[in-house]
């Protein structure tokens, strides 16, 4: 950029001037120098950093004074800077939106709780906080997207950690569970939505068919749980977590069990197999 080329130089970012360019600029004369930073400053910049702590060329600060663009310096190196700036950026001009519902940590796989206000997602979290599980939120989840897929949810800013029960009011899990029982954030990976049950509706029994919701343009794996009298819906929470893990590492039930009902299928329409009995018989266990 600074020798000249602009073809591909992008304005509107923070522009980082490390040892090298500095020394560049210092090589030049006072002509060829004020005519490359005239070059640099046509563009629009937030601010300017250099690096390394370096001496600023006087022309640079008067130009940067009149174009009125922020000139900062840092001890850092220009790769430790980088890699101290960009996570802090993403994070701050990454999208993000105030969701309804409480976030757990199960098993380390983060469960996002939705359904209707009073069916009993702060319930379900605290009993699964009692079994040994970790709060993030409730009521009230902050979810960020970082990159492209990673959906970062947070309780909301000051009352973190705080649960309500209906019936007791407010209560501070981190007080009464311990700093164990809590975790400042957690990557949203599964939707847990909760919903009265009818018998009018069709609900998913084998799990082939895989339902998703859309969060900040993520795709997000979603149960629909339904809720009648007695179901223990801590137990599904954990059973949704474990059954998760099993599928990241490669492992999914019901399509195995698909897949062998169909080899079974196979099997009868080609005939009978004279050696299916005795192979059955080695394979029963009557101890």
């Amino acid at each position: 950029m600074l020798s000249g080329y602009t073809a591909r130089f992008v304005g509107e970012r923070v522009f980082v001037l490390g040892e090298t360019e500095i020394s560049y600029l210092f090589a030049l004369d006072a002509d060829a120098r004020k005519i490359s930073l005239d070059l640099l400053f046509a563009f629009e910049l937030p601010c300017l950093v250099v690096t390394k702590g370096q001496d600023v060329p006087p022309e640079l600060l008067a130009i940067a004074e009149a174009k009125k663009v922020p000139v900062l310096r840092t001890p850092l190196k220009t790769n430790e800077f980088y890699s101290r700036l960009k996570p802090f950026l993403e994070e701050v001009f990454a999208p993000a939106i105030a969701l309804h519902g409480s976030l757990a940590d199960v098993y380390g796989v983060g469960l996002l709780f939705q359904g209707r206000s009073g069916i009993g997602k702060s319930e379900c979290v605290l009993d699964l906080v009692e079994r040994g599980h970790r709060l993030v939120a409730d009521d009230v989840v902050r979810v960020t997207r970082l990159g492209q897929d990673v959906l970062i949810g947070r309780g909301a800013e000051g009352h973190q950690h705080f649960m309500e029960i209906r019936g007791i009011g407010l209560i501070d899990i981190a007080a009464l569970f311990g700093i164990r029982a809590v975790r400042q954030q957690k990557r949203i990976e599964v939707v847990v939505q909760l919903e009265d049950w009818t018998s009018a509706a069709t609900y998913e029994r084998t799990g082939l068919a895989g339902q998703e919701v859309d969060i900040l343009g993520v795709q997000v794996p979603k149960v629909l749980v339904p809720l009648n009298p007695g179901k223990n819906i801590t137990v599904v929470a954990e059973v949704v977590a474990m059954r998760h893990l099993l599928r990241y590492s490669g492992v999914d039930s019901a399509k195995q069990f698909n897949e062998r009902l169909i080899a079974r299928m196979q099997r009868k329409a080609q005939g009978p197999d004279p050696l299916r009995a005795t192979r059955e018989y080695l394979e029963e266990d009557y101890e």
